[in-house]
């Protein structure tokens, strides 16, 4: 490819719901580019974009993918992402650095939640949206009730560029709004097609969706809105010159018509983007931060280097290979840059022009191009990289945070040795994946936006780290609490021939409000304890609070006092004060009526309205109770509290609810007791688990 500059390149991420045709259509986009002789499939494996093999593996897009081709003597990096929620840092990193986004709808099940996040995204960075109406050679297809719908849900300003003339399984034709014709397409996949003049009912529609576009054209300056109200329209070329003005200003948000899989619609999708699509002189000058935190701005043209690293990848055989996009200046091979981020500099390796997993090795990538580097000794993603005389940072994506949890066991101690290297590197990729070893529960905790996410870290960590993991379902972090006062004197003896071991610790707990902890203090009048052994009692109770005496989860919302004891003058010590002041607790906790606490979670249920039934009957199952409902269009939102013990895998079980439509959101909420029937057996399996750890 030729060395493109900043007005004739097309950067745009390929976003919306799963399952609604978008690496198939950006295959089919390639073999209109004839950068692919042939589209690939998404069964058989060979797309461009699903090059990796948990892609293969699960027929699914997991990763955000670059596709560089040529139309109309315009550079196209189109971002082919994933639309699975379990993924949703690919396509919020993805619009973080395009300078528009293409939400793809599928033309069967109409606007789904999938299309409403990545609408908020890009709305949130200020970019044009385009729609493409996907999948219009399936049965059922509905392109005119899905189109009221996008109206419904995005505004007015939504608009046809392109309507179907034989939508469903012989889709071949679609009616060009502005060309007043009807393209009839190859039905061998090639892109190609043929025009002629729109005739009968299809002319008159099309006359007047022209008109209508004439009249959202003319606002895009008040010079040509005045001529449209003096002349009643616009020419043909004052139409064209001011189509990209109106679409970078919102008042039109194209819509296209196109099946991916038999590459119709799609090289009109391509010259729209070519002609009309934003380009990085679009949003020439971007906000940035000064490592003071002073806000500052970065242009297009002020030649000095300010890049964003907006995706990371560890490969086997190149090892790690940053994507990035230019926001000013040029990145060049062999040079020194300063990552503002990290406060370290980086040398620059190799750079690359991507197409899916082949890489064209190229000098320098210029200001508003998008390209890769490798082997980037400490950068990650979401850093900013600058020239060493300029040093700023640029806006990092706030990503959702998890909703789902699960747990890895090694099968070996080895395994175990390299578990935390692998998942390190696995968080650089995916900065919605998160990881911790929790003591209290003795389990390494895996979290992310899905179970298929948590499953393809178990496959990676064995495929590309040799680590052989299990993925199982979680423990729960009960808590220990008490209901009623308890109290306790408790002596330890020890007189084993030498120095012997005395203390004598009498203790009184209470219970305290929710979320109080564990609070300490001592009561101790006259001589009969010296204070020195205030903290060795203090370090008992709080080793008993690690392991609470009832079922050994931790304790909490319990005040104890050390009132009084006795001590022996040769006998006391440290270490007996310990002893004492552990089974002191113990007694006294044990005497207080405990009771086990579970940790509730608050969850945003968005889901259509014909699937609430459902999802309100699977709640009352897990124990939910809920708080309110909320309407947004034609979702609803359910607001309910739900304990963390009937939440395994919910992310799953709600998309089968849902026809795969619903999406959630979690958060920690409170603890709560837990009900009495379910309690003695929480506790009788916690006490198993514990003997055959310790067997």
């Amino acid at each position: 490819m030729k060395d493109f500059r900043a007005p004739d390149i097309r950067n745009f991420a390929v976003v919306g719901h799963t399952a609604t045709g978008k690496t198939l259509l950006c295959e089919s986009m390639l073999v209109c580019a004839g950068r692919v002789q042939r589209a690939g499939t998404i069964e058989q494996g060979n797309t461009v974009s699903d090059f990796h093999p948990d892609e293969k593996e699960h027929h699914q897009s997991v990763h955000a993918t670059v596709l560089t081709s040529e139309w109309l003597g315009r550079e196209i990096n189109a971002i082919d992402c994933p639309g699975m929620p379990d993924f949703v840092s690919e396509p919020l990193s993805a619009i973080r650095v395009a300078d528009f986004a293409l939400i793809v709808i599928s033309g069967v099940n109409g606007v789904e939640t999938g299309a409403d996040e990545v609408w908020a995204a890009a709305s949130d960075y200020e970019i044009p949206k385009f729609l493409v109406i996907n999948l219009l050679d399936r049965e059922r297809t509905r392109f005119d009730e899905t189109l009221e719908e996008a109206r419904d849900h995005y505004g007015a300003r939504v608009f046809p560029m392109t309507l179907p003339v034989d939508a469903g399984p012989g889709f071949r034709s679609v009616l060009d709004v502005m060309r007043s014709e009807v393209i009839t397409f190859a039905e061998d996949g090639s892109g190609r097609y043929e025009e002629k003049p729109a005739d009968g009912e299809l002319k008159d529609r099309v006359q007047e969706l022209h008109r209508q576009l004439i009249d959202m054209v003319a606002e895009t300056e008040d010079s040509l809105l005045e001529k449209f109200f003096e002349e009643g329209t616009l020419s043909e070329d004052e139409l064209r010159a001011h189509v990209h003005d109106a679409v970078q200003k919102g008042l039109i948000v194209p819509v296209f018509a196109t099946s991916g899989a038999r590459n119709v619609g799609v090289s009109r999708l391509l010259d729209f983007i070519a002609k009309y699509g934003s380009s990085p002189v679009d949003r020439a000058t971007v906000k940035a931060a000064t490592s003071e935190g002073a806000e500052v701005s970065v242009s297009l043209d002020d030649g000095v280097t300010v890049a964003y690293v907006f995706k990371t990848m560890h490969e086997q055989h190149v090892g790690t290979l940053s994507y990035f996009r230019v926001y000013s200046g040029d990145v060049t091979t062999g040079t020194e840059l300063y990552n503002a981020s990290r406060g370290e500099s980086e040398r620059i390796g190799q750079l690359y022009r991507v197409n899916g997993s082949h890489r064209e090795p190229v000098g320098a990538l210029h200001a508003g191009d998008i390209g890769a580097v490798v082997k980037l000794r400490s950068t990650l993603t979401g850093h900013t990289l600058c020239a060493p005389a300029r040093r700023v940072v640029l806006s990092t994506v706030a990503f959702p945070a998890s909703n789902t949890r699960g747990a890895l066991v090694a099968r070996s101690r080895a395994d175990l040795n390299k578990l935390g290297e692998g998942l390190s590197i696995l968080r650089e990729e995916d900065p919605t994946f998160e990881f911790a070893f929790d003591p209290s529960l003795g389990q390494t905790i895996v979290s992310g936006q899905g179970e298929l996410q948590l499953q393809i870290v178990a496959e990676e960590l064995k495929r590309r780290f040799n680590v052989d993991v299990e993925l199982v379902e979680p423990r729960v972090s009960y808590r220990e609490t008490i209901k009623r006062q308890g109290d306790s004197k408790y002596r330890h003896k020890k007189q084993t021939g030498g120095a012997g071991q005395f203390a004598e610790v009498w203790m009184r707990i209470e219970s305290l409000p929710s979320e109080s902890g564990v609070v300490f203090t001592n009561s101790l009048v006259g001589s009969n304890v010296d204070r020195v052994f205030v903290t060795s009692v203090e370090k008992g109770v709080n080793t008993a609070c690690t392991h609470g005496p009832y079922a050994g989860f931790p304790v909490t919302d319990v005040k104890v006092d050390f009132y009084d004891g006795k001590q022996h003058p040769v006998d006391s010590k440290d270490i007996a004060f310990q002893i004492a002041g552990k089974a002191a607790f113990n007694e006294a906790f044990l005497a207080a009526t405990p009771r086990l606490l579970e940790p509730i979670m608050l969850l945003r249920i968005k889901v259509p309205s014909d699937a609430v039934g459902s999802v309100m009957a699977d709640l009352s199952g897990r124990r939910g109770r809920v708080m309110g409902m909320e309407t947004e269009g034609r979702f609803e939102v359910v607001v309910t509290q739900v304990p963390q013990a009937e939440l395994y895998k919910y992310s799953s079980q709600l998309r089968a609810l849902s026809a795969g439509r619903g999406r959630h959101r979690e958060q920690f909420d409170h603890y709560e007791e837990v009900p009495h029937e379910l309690e003695a057996k929480i506790v009788a399996e916690h006490k198993k688990q514990e003997r055959e750890t310790e067997e």
